[in-house]
């Protein structure tokens, strides 16, 4: 589109044109989110020498997901020694799967080692970005006002956003009621009657905590989860004496469990259509951990065994969760429920479940408009991303990078996360984003922008690769998986080991971006002739020719 047709169409718009400038923006690095990815992103930009960043936070403190959950029993789901940054392993750990006070302190460590805190502002929410066509810039509109940044990074996350179900009456029951992503401590569920809607990897964790407090627990199962035994033990004195005197002892740890962990959750799901022997033998030891836990039970094994294939929806791990069922004051209901009514639950038999404290662990939103990412963003047109991405399913370059939004790099973006560790994700992106702006530095450039036909090359090769993953092989349908999106693709992991997205991350080629640089203000004028407000640079043949006319 040249400069002529978009000014007519924001013309109809309402919208005024672009100036054609190199105003100075506020900032020239923007993070939004404080949380892993967002200080991921920042540390690697620091480590580079570049330090003109700025990070706009929500909350009071760093943290992300791991400030915000705070349910009894709440811890990672991967072994600790994978679930941190690379650069950065904690030798202090508790537990081999760390309880997630310990995840807390561990981002405010990184975040006070780095040097992080001075960089951030706390209690700024993000409302709008829109990129400003003529300045090279993204325009953010927040709570505590506007400001300005050429380089947009977006790091709200995927589970910030909770899902609250779509059942009659939730608003009108009349005792307590939470989400487990909003835990209010104030609660005592002492001797209460209480309901926990949902069965996913946050009530695995839950239910056998509160089960032996409260008077009964029933537990309401739309579908079943596949559940692995917990390899976690509580960490020795002197294994964590050996850790903070060797690192190298430490790394060794890392790499082993990172390798089960890559052949479990990755190649197992990835690559399913060649390996389908390592996800049956997932579901066989799911199916055992289930009838240790629960011998003599049938009833109870046919309610809790999935009608999917290992790795369609998130797996997870736990040694007590199926024993909590065969307590006395604990019911497994898979009754649809009917609505909620101000004193319980109402099932479609027509029978009340009466209850004093509504549990709602029904999940988050991910990749659903208005979450990933949690804020409007407007590019080039005027077009709105969540928009676009629901009209033309989900899909950016490497996870990161989309055609007509320069500028942006959105650390959990489609097909972005690594099955076996956030961390890797969020180390792998953000080497991608600091080499972005490292190259735009270099060539003195405004505007860094995925070329097109990289672009499309790219999300047709992730296509073809799903085609072989669990997700399309393995009745995923009955699933019910936050993995899928309303188009019924899967983006929300990467079908490649984490190996490939580290070195392509390291390695990809910068020519795969367009790099243009702003005219000086009045540079254009009286000229409608020409249709880019950008200077070229060597390569760019697009914009050459456009000014060659």
């Amino acid at each position: 589109m040249n400069v002529a047709e978009d000014r007519i169409q924001q013309s109809r718009r309402g919208q005024r044109a672009p100036r054609h400038g190199s105003a100075e923006p506020d900032h020239e690095i923007l993070i939004i989110g404080a949380g892993f990815a967002g200080m991921g992103a920042a540390i690697e930009l620091l480590s580079r020498g570049v330090k003109s960043l700025s990070i706009i936070e929500r909350a009071a403190d760093v943290g992300g997901t791991w400030r915000d959950n705070r349910y009894p029993g709440v811890a990672v789901d991967i072994t600790s020694f994978v679930y941190s940054f690379s650069f950065e392993q904690n030798p202090n750990w508790s537990r081999v799967f760390a309880p997630g006070d310990e995840l807390q302190n561990y981002a405010r460590r990184v975040a006070s080692k780095y040097g992080l805190y001075p960089y951030i502002r706390f209690g700024v929410s993000v409302k709008r970005a829109e990129f400003d066509e003529g300045e090279h810039l993204w325009r953010v509109t927040t709570d505590k006002g506007c400001v300005t940044a050429r380089h947009l990074v977006s790091a709200t996350g995927g589970l910030i956003s909770p899902k609250m179900p779509d059942i009659e009456g939730v608003e009108d029951f009349q005792g307590e009621r939470m989400h487990t992503a909003r835990w209010d401590h104030k609660v005592d569920l002492t001797g209460k009657r209480v309901a926990v809607i949902g069965t996913g990897a946050t009530a695995v964790q839950l239910i056998p905590e509160i089960a032996p407090r409260v008077a009964h627990l029933d537990v309401y199962q739309r579908t079943p989860i596949w559940v692995l035994k917990k390899p976690d033990v509580r960490m020795p004195g002197w294994m964590r004496t050996v850790f903070r005197w060797s690192s190298l002892a430490q790394q060794g740890v890392r790499t082993t469990t990172d390798a089960l962990t890559e052949s479990l959750m990755i190649i197992a799901a990835v690559y399913y259509r060649r390996f389908p022997c390592l996800v049956h033998w997932a579901q066989r030891a799911g199916v055992n951990n289930m009838r240790e836990q629960l011998p003599d039970n049938p009833e109870l094994w046919d309610k809790l065994t999935p009608r999917y294939g290992f790795g369609c929806k998130r797996p997870t791990f736990s040694n007590n969760y199926f024993s909590t069922f065969s307590r006395s004051n604990v019911d497994l209901i898979t009754t649809p429920i009917q609505r909620i009514t101000p004193k319980g639950i109402e099932t479609i038999d027509a029978i009340e479940h009466e209850i004093d404290v509504l549990i709602l662990a029904t999940g988050y939103k991910v990749f659903e408009k208005g979450n990933l990412p949690s804020y409007e963003v407007v590019g080039r047109g005027g077009v709105d991303l969540g928009e676009f991405w629901e009209r033309n399913r989900y899909q950016a370059y490497e996870g990161l990078t989309v055609p007509g939004y320069p500028n942006l790099y959105i650390m959990l973006g489609p097909y972005a996360l690594i099955g076996s560790s956030y961390f890797k994700m969020v180390e792998g992106n953000a080497i991608h984003v600091a080499r972005c702006i490292e190259a735009a530095r270099k060539r003195d450039a405004t505007c860094v922008e995925i070329r097109q036909d990289v672009h499309d090359r790219y999300f047709r090769n992730i296509q073809r690769r799903q085609q072989g993953t669990v997700f399309l092989n393995h009745n995923c349908a009955a699933s019910n998986s936050y993995y899928f999106d309303h188009h019924g693709d899967a983006p929300m992991l990467r079908p490649s080991t984490s190996f490939e997205m580290l070195w392509r991350a390291k390695r990809l080629p910068m020519a795969h971006y367009h790099f243009k640089k702003a005219y000086p203000a009045g540079w254009l004028s009286g000229d409608s002739r020409l249709t880019s407000n950008s200077r070229p640079f060597p390569g760019d043949d697009t914009v050459a020719e456009v000014i060659r006319r």
